[in-house]
């Protein structure tokens, strides 16, 4: 499949199509906020010290909340929690801007502020656990990465560029009521999507691409994958501290080594942007292959090499290209890690994975943002080539402890697709169903051939791709079989018998030429048991004596 063809799927995946244009509103807004922010501080308070534990509050709750919040993620609707949270953030921006027009003290509203972060902190996880629900199958995940990441750089120019105009036409608070509107907006889009509360028992969903889970809760599940999950961890850290340092490394170059002034740092940061764009749209090719070790280490390699030239050059038009490049290799990182790890992660521990990446990333992006200037101040190109050779050393160690969770499987064949349209799985986790598809064979028949005969163990769930099929039952002391009735594509049979435990109680004979993709007892049980309550009224259905046919 192509990139093009990709992003066409994704377009035509409604309920992922507007979360992702509902969160993208909301990027723009939380960009015009956080100008509209940092103004209101400094223009209010004068004081450098205010403007540093705004700062301050807008690391540490992330630092602090996101494992809680992963875990809330993982033990209700994922959808519920974003709600919440846009509700609560667009609430908390209302408020602001009421303190604004009241002319309030401004502990006020860095208090709020603070509140409003730390909502935020429950957005990472709760998105990252619930995007993969809403994808088709695992070749959406990947381009659903990558739109998620352009749509979010882009938002990163049009935020602060709108911010920059409305303040200079308008009042302040208008910033902040805007906000709050786009976070109404976002919350009207995910009341009309699915829900996705993950299921915590046995039987609980995978993550794409992942085993299955074998009991013992979330905290066990993440012990299975603990040394894929301990290279995207380095790698995340690693990321993160460098990319930390060159926020602020930048000024630096700006200032004492291109002599551009601090405007050139705002050149920097766009440059930055730029290079996300462009690195997301790659990636969005990168991913749809089988490999990702390869797309890894050519993300890392490709910012280690915008470091070096970025430390080595004395012309600022170079430097900004550079810079450009070393964000567009950190972006495609970015991607190639969170499809890897939404994968590799079981369904109820997702979120707490997430909420732990985002905890080590965040706290290695502080300890960069202090660390790398201070080391590098008299000799900043000497630390960005040393941040280049880390980069490199840690995703050759990522790839090494991936190993095999770096492959993914081969795309699922169209027949065994056929699983995904049945009715009675409506609703069921798109990861859960794809790992029933992998687990589908296609089985053909020929006329007259008996697919399965009354008093048989019951061993396989059977659906009708292709052809017709004939069901009898022979009472006991009857001389024939009875016809209970003949089916045809998208119906299925066997599914009673696997159920109650009871040996086939009908025999089916193919009419015409057929073929029926096959799932076996141990694959169907743990799909049905994947969804809340369906086992029981399946059974409650052939009960009712509903379905005439064969179980």
């Amino acid at each position: 499949m192509g990139v093009i063809d990709a992003y066409r799927r994704l377009l035509r995946n409604g309920p992922l199509a507007r979360l992702l244009f509902g969160e993208f509103i909301s990027s723009i807004g939380d960009w015009l906020y956080l100008v509209a922010l940092l103004v209101v501080i400094w223009d209010i308070s004068k004081d450098p010290l205010v403007l540093g534990i705004v700062g301050a509050a807008r690391i540490l709750p992330y630092i602090l909340l996101s494992i809680p919040a992963g875990i809330v993620a993982d033990r209700f609707d994922r959808r519920l929690v974003l709600m919440t949270a846009d509700i609560a953030r667009g609430l908390i921006m209302v408020a602001i801007a009421a303190v604004l027009f009241a002319g309030g003290p401004i502990w006020i509203v860095v208090v709020l502020a603070v509140v409003a972060t730390c909502f935020s902190a429950f957005f990472a996880p709760a998105i990252g656990a619930y995007l993969p629900s809403l994808v088709s199958d695992e070749s959406e995940l990947g381009p659903a990465n990558s739109a998620w990441s352009s749509l979010d750089n882009l938002a990163f120019f049009i935020g602060p560029a709108f911010g920059a105009i409305l303040l200079s036409l308008g009042p302040l608070p208008v910033a902040f009521l805007l906000n709050a509107a786009t976070f109404a907006v976002v919350a009207l889009v995910l009341l009309r999507l699915p829900p996705s509360r993950p299921n915590a028992t046995k039987e609980s969903v995978t993550g794409i691409g992942a085993a299955p889970a074998e009991g013992g809760g979330a905290t066990a599940s993440l012990r299975r994958v603990a040394r894929p999950l301990s290279g995207l961890a380095l790698l995340n850290i690693a990321t993160g501290f460098v990319f930390g340092g060159l926020g602020v490394i930048t000024v630096i170059l700006a200032v004492d080594v291109f002599a551009v002034g601090e405007a050139g740092t705002g050149l920097f940061n766009s440059a930055i942007g730029v290079g996300g764009v462009v690195g997301a749209l790659v990636a969005g090719a990168l991913v749809l292959r089988r490999r990702l070790g390869r797309p890894m280490l050519g993300g890392a390699l490709i910012m280690a090499f915008g470091l070096v030239v970025l430390g080595g050059v004395s012309v600022f038009i170079v430097a900004l290209v550079a810079i450009a490049v070393a964000a567009g290799g950190a972006l495609l990182l970015e991607i190639v890690s969170t499809t890897l790890l939404q994968r590799i992660v079981p369904d109820e521990s997702r979120g707490r994975a997430i909420g732990l990446m985002e905890t080590t990333s965040v706290t290695a992006y502080a300890a960069g943002s202090f660390v790398v200037p201070v080391l590098g101040a008299a000799q900043p190109g000497l630390m960005l080539s040393a941040s280049a050779v880390v980069m490199v050393i840690v995703a050759v160690a990522a790839v090494a402890l991936l190993g095999r969770y770096a492959v993914q499987e081969p795309s699922i064949a169209p027949t065994a697709s056929r699983i995904a349209k049945v009715e009675m799985f409506a609703g069921l986790p798109p990861a859960r169903l794809e790992a029933a598809m992998r687990a589908a064979s296609v089985r053909q028949a020929a006329p007259k051939e008996v697919i399965i005969r009354q008093g048989d163990e019951a061993d396989f769930f059977y659906i009708i791709d292709e052809g017709e099929v004939e069901v009898t039952h022979t009472s006991v002391g009857a001389a024939a079989a009875r016809v209970l009735r003949r089916m045809g594509p998208g119906e299925v049979f066997g599914e009673i018998g696997l159920l109650s435990r009871v040996p086939r109680t009908a025999t089916v004979t193919a009419v015409t030429n057929t073929r029926l993709v096959v799932l076996g007892k141990d694959d169907f049980l743990e799909l049905v048991n994947s969804g809340p309550g369906l086992t029981y009224t399946l059974l409650d259905l052939h009960r009712g004596g509903i379905q005439a046919k064969e179980g």
